[in-house]
């Protein structure tokens, strides 16, 4: 039986999860909270990242600045849109986003957030797994494997899936400490 494509489907869940946990504002200045926001340039919803230069000169500080300044007002408009919290500071060249200090209540409810996507990549970890069984035993029933190489075929998937589980615990715990020691 062919594991490796049970096992790409669970590193790319790994993948999606470590994707969104880029995405959440734990107090640092992180571009990768304006990775979902796109922009009307000339007619076409273009990512910020490829209308402007991204830099962080500070811990707590984004600043955006467009190549073409046609783009700021709209750069603006679409930030004050998204639901990343943190109004635009535009002052014509540039616009600066500044990242309030989280306080303790603000960090238990982004570490909560963050818990409740370990979750939910954990649970397609173990569809993957429940996929790869009812694969397993379909292969059985049609005399492709034998009932001990299912067996074989399960432990193998069992701890594949306790691998990939125990990585999302990994990266979860680590990203807890971040928000928390912020």
């Amino acid at each position: 039986m062919d594991y490796s494509k049970f096992e790409e489907k669970m590193t790319k869940t790994i993948s999606v999860f470590e994707e969104n946990l880029a995405e959440i504002r734990a107090g640092r200045a992180n571009p990768a909270i304006l990775n979902k926001i796109m922009i009307d340039y000339y007619g076409t919803p273009t990512p910020i990242n490829q209308v402007a230069g991204i830099s962080v000169p500070e811990a707590r500080m984004i600043v955006i600045q467009p190549w073409d300044a046609s783009v700021l007002k709209e750069i603006e408009k679409e930030i004050l849109k998204s639901d990343i919290g943190i109004n635009p500071n535009n002052d014509g060249k540039v616009i600066r986003l500044t990242f309030p200090e989280l306080n303790e209540e603000r960090r238990k409810e982004i570490v909560k957030d963050i818990r409740k996507m370990a979750e939910e990549a954990k649970v397609a970890v173990r569809s993957i797994r429940r996929d790869a069984i009812d694969s397993a035993k379909t292969m059985q029933k049609n005399a492709e494997i034998s009932e001990d190489e299912l067996k074989v075929a399960e432990d193998k998937i069992q701890k594949l899936t306790d691998t990939y589980v125990a990585k999302v615990d990994e990266i979860l715990e680590k990203k807890e400490k971040e928000v928390m020691s912020i």
